[in-house]
């Protein structure tokens, strides 16, 4: 038996500071994945996602140390944000506009078959969108990341300095969605404490 992994301390991608935003260049990844719309405080399509991501997720990770001898801790969850206006994520903060996916991260070594099988050992706990979850490789390449911490509806003005001052200034453009990564439980944590990875993909403007 190996020892347990937590990706959080060994991959790259999961370090930033705060007040510093750094080129990074983020590996295929996959990720368990669910999709959703709207206001992630009000929208029940929102927490029925984390809780239909997280038995699969555990399940994984117990099937992986029990057949293959390869333990790790449950990475944090993400998620993809966007909309037909950027502007509803740094100006009005419009979340009903917003379209998500939820993210969790498996390792590589995790084979489809391992995956279906961890949903149908799921389906006894009968979580809302288990049929919604799905196994797919997330490409990012080169991105620009920072550390927020704080409330989430205090990352407008980060988002919109990431946006227009800091991206420009590296001859770079938007590329894809906004991405942030959860290194503290919302659940538990307090706004003014929680530590949120800050990231955008971005490719070299025209």
């Amino acid at each position: 038996m190996t020892d347990k992994i937590d990706f959080k301390k060994t991959l790259d991608a999961y370090q930033a500071k705060r007040g510093e935003f750094r080129v990074v260049d983020v590996p295929d990844r996959r990720y368990l994945m669910v999709d959703g719309h709207g206001d992630p405080n009000s929208s029940p399509a929102f927490t029925d996602a984390i809780e239909s991501l997280y038995p699969v997720a555990y399940k994984l990770k117990f099937a992986s140390k029990r057949e293959l001898g390869r333990d790790y801790v449950v990475p944090p969850l993400e998620g993809l944000w966007w909309a037909d206006d950027m502007d509803s994520f740094t100006v009005t903060r419009d979340k009903s506009r917003w379209d998500w996916t939820l993210l969790l991260m498996v390792p590589d070594w995790i084979e489809d078959e391992l995956f279906a099988a961890a949903v149908e050992q799921t389906r006894a706990s009968r979580p809302a969108r288990l049929d919604d979850v799905r196994l797919e490789v997330l490409s990012e390449g080169r991105c620009l990341q920072t550390l927020h911490v704080g409330s989430f509806d205090d990352e407008a003005e980060v988002l919109d300095r990431l946006h227009h001052e800091v991206v420009p200034s590296h001859g770079m453009r938007l590329s894809g969605k906004h991405h942030e990564i959860y290194l503290s439980d919302f659940r538990k944590v307090a706004p003014a404490k929680q530590r949120t990875i800050l990231r955008q993909p971005v490719a070299a403007s025209a």
